[in-house]
Protein backbone atom coordinates (compact mmCIF):
# COMPACT_ATOMS: atom_id res chain seq x y z
CA UNK A 1 0.00 0.00 0.00
CA UNK A 2 1.37 3.43 -0.90
CA UNK A 3 1.32 6.51 1.30
CA UNK A 4 -0.30 9.89 0.87
CA UNK A 5 2.04 12.17 -1.05
CA UNK A 6 4.27 13.71 1.66
CA UNK A 7 3.90 17.19 0.15
CA UNK A 8 0.11 16.93 0.62
CA UNK A 9 0.37 15.29 4.05
CA UNK A 10 2.56 18.17 5.25
CA UNK A 11 -0.21 20.66 4.48
CA UNK A 12 -2.87 18.96 6.63
CA UNK A 13 -3.69 19.97 10.19
CA UNK A 14 -5.37 16.96 11.76
CA UNK A 15 -7.45 16.74 14.95
CA UNK A 16 -6.42 14.64 17.96
CA UNK A 17 -7.73 11.52 16.17
CA UNK A 18 -5.55 12.27 13.09
CA UNK A 19 -8.66 13.18 11.07
CA UNK A 20 -9.57 16.11 8.84
CA UNK A 21 -13.20 17.14 8.21
CA UNK A 22 -14.42 17.18 4.61
CA UNK A 23 -17.25 19.36 3.35
CA UNK A 24 -18.76 17.60 0.33
CA UNK A 25 -20.33 19.87 -2.27
CA UNK A 26 -22.17 19.11 -5.51
CA UNK A 27 -19.83 20.51 -8.18
CA UNK A 28 -22.54 21.66 -10.60
CA UNK A 29 -25.06 23.22 -8.19
CA UNK A 30 -22.91 24.23 -5.23
CA UNK A 31 -25.26 22.42 -2.82
CA UNK A 32 -23.57 21.24 0.36
CA UNK A 33 -24.27 17.50 0.51
CA UNK A 34 -22.60 16.19 3.66
CA UNK A 35 -19.75 16.41 6.13
CA UNK A 36 -17.40 13.47 6.52
CA UNK A 37 -13.92 12.69 7.85
CA UNK A 38 -10.70 11.46 6.26
CA UNK A 39 -7.35 10.32 7.54
CA UNK A 40 -4.28 10.21 5.31
CA UNK A 41 -5.23 6.80 3.88
CA UNK A 42 -8.81 7.80 3.04
CA UNK A 43 -7.54 10.94 1.32
CA UNK A 44 -4.91 8.92 -0.57
CA UNK A 45 -7.60 6.52 -1.78
CA UNK A 46 -9.88 9.39 -2.81
CA UNK A 47 -7.11 11.09 -4.78
CA UNK A 48 -6.11 7.79 -6.44
CA UNK A 49 -9.62 6.63 -7.38
CA UNK A 50 -11.70 9.84 -7.53
CA UNK A 51 -14.32 8.02 -5.44
CA UNK A 52 -15.34 9.67 -2.15
CA UNK A 53 -13.57 7.53 0.48
CA UNK A 54 -13.98 8.37 4.15
CA UNK A 55 -13.22 7.20 7.68
CA UNK A 56 -16.29 6.21 9.69
CA UNK A 57 -15.79 7.29 13.28
CA UNK A 58 -18.74 5.17 14.45
CA UNK A 59 -17.67 1.97 12.66
CA UNK A 60 -13.92 2.54 12.84
CA UNK A 61 -13.55 1.59 9.18
CA UNK A 62 -13.11 3.07 5.72
CA UNK A 63 -16.14 3.46 3.49
CA UNK A 64 -16.52 4.41 -0.14
CA UNK A 65 -19.61 6.49 -0.79
CA UNK A 66 -22.02 4.42 -2.87
CA UNK A 67 -20.23 1.11 -2.41
CA UNK A 68 -23.34 -0.49 -0.90
CA UNK A 69 -26.08 2.03 -1.79
CA UNK A 70 -25.12 2.74 -5.39
CA UNK A 71 -25.23 6.49 -4.62
CA UNK A 72 -21.73 7.09 -5.92
CA UNK A 73 -19.64 10.24 -5.56
CA UNK A 74 -17.17 11.02 -8.32
CA UNK A 75 -14.69 13.51 -6.89
CA UNK A 76 -13.96 16.22 -9.43
CA UNK A 77 -11.91 18.57 -7.27
CA UNK A 78 -10.23 18.56 -3.85
CA UNK A 79 -9.41 21.82 -2.10
CA UNK A 80 -7.72 22.62 1.20
CA UNK A 81 -8.89 25.61 3.22
CA UNK A 82 -6.61 28.49 4.19
CA UNK A 83 -5.80 27.00 7.63
CA UNK A 84 -5.12 23.49 6.32
CA UNK A 85 -7.66 21.98 8.71
CA UNK A 86 -10.65 21.38 6.42
CA UNK A 87 -11.02 19.85 2.98
CA UNK A 88 -13.62 20.52 0.30
CA UNK A 89 -14.55 17.75 -2.11
CA UNK A 90 -16.49 18.95 -5.16
CA UNK A 91 -18.31 15.91 -6.47
CA UNK A 92 -20.79 14.61 -8.96
CA UNK A 93 -23.33 12.77 -6.82
CA UNK A 94 -25.45 9.96 -8.21
CA UNK A 95 -28.61 9.56 -6.13
CA UNK A 96 -29.08 10.82 -2.58
CA UNK A 97 -25.98 11.82 -0.63
CA UNK A 98 -27.48 11.23 2.82
CA UNK A 99 -27.85 7.79 4.39
CA UNK A 100 -31.46 8.76 5.24
CA UNK A 101 -32.28 8.89 1.52
CA UNK A 102 -32.37 12.68 1.13
CA UNK A 103 -30.34 14.51 -1.48
CA UNK A 104 -28.32 16.32 1.19
CA UNK A 105 -27.64 15.65 4.86
CA UNK A 106 -28.72 19.24 5.51
CA UNK A 107 -32.42 18.71 4.73
CA UNK A 108 -33.11 18.44 8.48
CA UNK A 109 -34.11 21.09 10.96
CA UNK A 110 -33.51 24.73 10.13
CA UNK A 111 -32.14 26.50 13.16
CA UNK A 112 -32.03 30.00 11.67
CA UNK A 113 -33.41 31.31 8.40
CA UNK A 114 -33.33 34.67 6.71
CA UNK A 115 -36.58 36.52 7.33
CA UNK A 116 -37.64 38.72 4.44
Amino acid sequence: MSELDPSIAALLKRNADELVPVVVQEADTGAVLMLAWVDDEALRRTLATRRGTYWSRSRGAYWVKGETSGNVQVVREVRLDCDGDTLLFKVTQTGPACHTGTQTCFDGKTLLADVQ
